[in-house]
């Protein structure tokens, strides 16, 4: 797959993901549970941010810094869906966002 075709992907796929997140941030509201979604919401919505910012970017170098915010935004979304997911702080199944989560991580690798 060509650099133009992955960052299309990594868009899609970081919008799509965001908008998951969004929709598990409120169902863990609904059961009570306001420790980890706070910041599972804050995280798993900006990695879509930076990658726009990154797409914007004319600059290459600048654009692998927005590429590496991604990442790292996309690995600390992936800690705190483990951390949800082992806790069991509420019966909900995060294995579709580990899923998603580990796949922008390797499309957002082959932009860097």
């Amino acid at each position: 797959m060509g650099e133009y075709l992955i960052r299309q992907a990594v868009q899609r796929k970081s919008f799509e993901f965001a908008l998951g997140i969004i929709r598990l941030y409120k169902k863990l509201q609904a059961r009570q549970e306001f420790i980890l979604s706070p910041q599972l919401l804050k995280c798993g919505t900006s990695i879509g941010v930076s990658v726009e910012e990154a797409i914007a970017e004319p600059s290459r170098e600048t654009f692998g810094d927005r590429v590496a915010v991604a990442s790292r935004s996309a690995r600390e979304t992936r800690y705190w869906l483990k951390l949800l997911q082992e806790s069991k702080l509420v019966d909900v199944d995060v294995s579709s966002e580990l899923a998603q989560i580990d796949e922008l991580l390797d499309l957002l690798s082959r932009l860097v």
